[in-house]
């Protein structure tokens, strides 16, 4: 087992990666503080998991909210229903809220833990490889609004992240190809020599190798816990976790939630992000394209989808939560991969030949 601690005082917390941990009692335990435990999950992971987790919180008085499936649902609606829930079940302050699923059921537990009766604790167990190298590290919790994804939520951390890499024998081979993409997006932004290594050992984690597995995913979260423990509330360094986020985004917004999983559009995103990294300057189209090539090679898409023009793009993309007052702004390429800057008002006619690139995109000149 595999554990990699996030530093940030009095909220730090252990990350456990390993194979069966789901088991492990003692790492659920130590962390709940009261007598009850309200796990939030769906039905498909449930069917899988919910009674070995449930085994390991005997003695707890336990709920269990099932959420509808898909990003879709990941809303105030839901957020609301599981509140109803929560207080039908005599949750209270010293109830531990604890998600078993994906981002999406990560991100809307982690929003309730937030608010219900202004914060209880809470604890993740992700299932998914997007979620357990991306979206339950860090404390973003979020909702999505109809105008914008994660438009609504906040920073609250978990009190530990339990990773259990036997979780994703049951995946559809689509969600690890869309949690590859959270993972060649580590090495990107923050560590080419980490990029290398997912570049050779790609074929193995497709096949969920898992040694290969277990590496990759304490290394994404070493990578993504170094940056939070320096950067909690996204006020600087933190925000270049968002390469090719803008530009994934407005695919997802675009299409609904419900056509481009988050990972896939992310995919898109960062050879988007990489096209005008090469516009710009900032680095050589071998480099570009190099970042193309692994996407593709995950079996990722590789370009946005037909109906969204230019317009579509700019409009979505300035209503993303990382514009500034000033416009778009967007994390690139510096200097080529494994060095990563956020760019401010970035030059409006490069952006649309970007937009304009589809099929081209990182070909140079």
């Amino acid at each position: 087992m595999d554990r990699v601690h996030l530093e940030l005082a009095e909220k730090s917390y252990d990350i456990f990666i390993g194979s069966g941990i789901i088991f492990k009692s003692e790492l659920f335990t130590k962390h709940i503080e009261g007598k009850s435990v309200f796990v939030i999950s769906n039905k498909s992971v449930a069917t899988h998991y919910l009674d070995a987790l449930l085994s390991s919180l005997e003695g707890f008085n336990c709920g269990v909210y099932l959420m509808p499936e898909g990003e879709q649902f990941k809303n105030l609606e839901t957020v609301e229903d599981i509140i109803g829930s929560l207080l039908e079940s005599g949750a209270n302050r010293s109830t531990s809220i604890l998600a078993l699923g994906g981002g999406v059921v990560g991100d809307t537990a982690g929003f309730v833990a937030s608010v219900f009766q202004r914060g209880v604790p809470f604890l993740q167990v992700p299932t998914t490889l997007l979620s357990q190298v991306d979206s339950s590290v860090g404390g973003k919790t979020a909702v999505n609004h109809s105008s914008g994804k994660n438009m609504i939520g906040a920073f609250y951390q978990p009190k530990t992240v339990v990773i259990d890499i036997e979780t994703l024998a049951t995946l559809p081979a689509r969600e690890i190809k869309a949690g590859l993409s959270e993972i060649i997006k580590h090495g990107v932004l923050a560590n080419r020599d980490y990029f290398e290594t997912i570049e050779r050992d790609l074929e193995k984690l497709v096949a969920l190798d898992k040694e290969k597995l277990q590496s990759a995913i304490a290394g994404s979260c070493s990578i993504k816990a170094e940056i939070v423990s320096r950067d909690e509330l996204e006020s600087g360094q933190r925000v270049l976790l968002n390469f090719g986020h803008t530009f994934g985004h407005a695919i997802e917004t675009a299409t609904g939630y419900d056509q481009w999983l988050h990972g896939e559009a992310v995919g898109a995103g960062m050879i988007m992000a990489a096209d005008l990294s090469m516009r710009m300057g900032k680095c050589n189209a071998e480099e570009a394209m190099r970042i193309k090539h692994i996407v593709m090679k995950a079996g990722l898409p590789f370009e946005p989808p037909e109906f969204m023009d230019e317009k579509m793009f700019l409009e979505l993309m300035r209503r993303d939560k990382k514009s500034g007052d000033n416009g778009v702004r967007l994390v690139l390429l510096n200097g080529g991969i494994g060095k990563t800057s956020l760019v401010e008002n970035v030059p409006q006619d490069l952006l649309r030949q970007t937009l304009e690139a589809r099929g081209n995109l990182c070909k140079g000149s």
